[in-house]
């Protein structure tokens, strides 16, 4: 699908082939990363430059992902996006904690448009309850692995029966 079908309020879900991309899809399946499309830019929570906005075709230039769009029907985009320009600056996330100023993408998303369940969160591989991934993830960062933590994460939020399918970005 051409740029031309996004709309504000649409929500641009991805995966990468980074070690970090592949531990979370490993434990969510399918999406690692999530951002809302408003006015042709692009808003997200990235490890790089925290919560932020950028050009939505600077965005795609700098990474290369497939891109799935997903729409919520009764989004009142101007609130949302609102909403959104709040959150500018802020740090990103790194631990995935809840409640300490900071945010990963999809706790983001939906703390700026909360339609979303909260859900305990994961970090194994199907093997171990904690992937070796992550455990040297938070072994680096010298605290424990949150498991069962209140979060959320993009495949999840893909899951939504109040989000509808749009199709692949082109």
């Amino acid at each position: 699908m051409n740029k031309s079908v996004l709309q504000n309020g649409d929500l641009l879900f991805m995966s990468d082939e980074s070690d970090l991309s592949k531990a979370i899809i490993e434990t969510t399946e399918k999406y690692s990363h999530v951002g809302i499309f408003f006015d042709g830019m692009f808003y997200h929570a990235s490890r790089k430059r925290g919560v932020a906005k950028q050009k939505l075709e600077e965005y795609l230039s700098e990474e290369k992902h497939e891109i799935f769009i997903y729409r919520y029907p009764e989004i009142d985009a101007e609130i949302i996006k609102d909403r959104a320009e709040k959150y500018l600056g802020c740090q990103y996330n790194h631990s995935f904690y809840p409640d300490n100023g900071q945010f990963y993408c999809s706790q983001y998303i939906a703390e700026i448009l909360p339609i979303f369940d909260v859900v305990p969160m994961k970090f194994g591989d199907g093997k171990k309850e904690i992937s070796d991934y992550w455990k040297k993830y938070y072994e680096e960062l010298g605290v424990p692995v949150p498991v069962g933590q209140p979060g959320t994460n993009p495949g999840q939020l893909a899951k939504s029966q109040k989000l509808h399918y749009i199709g692949k970005l082109d």
